[in-house]
């Protein structure tokens, strides 16, 4: 299993396409892990899990 690379969902956004607004959705419905907060509250999710929950959702929505 692969480490997790933790940032806030801006830096997420900025990975992924997968708007900060669609990534709190996702942790507050629990589809994604929070990891704690950074130093100015952002929540904290792995780039991996936000990768491959785009990709299911992308799947499902296709």
């Amino acid at each position: 299993m692969t480490q997790p690379v933790l940032v806030d969902v801006y830096a997420a956004q900025a990975a992924t396409g997968v708007r900060p607004g669609t990534l709190r959705v996702w942790l507050h419905r629990g589809r994604l892990t929070r990891h704690g907060h950074d130093g100015h509250g952002r929540a904290l999710v792995d780039l991996h899990e936000v990768r491959a929950r785009a990709r299911q959702t992308s799947t499902e929505s296709a």
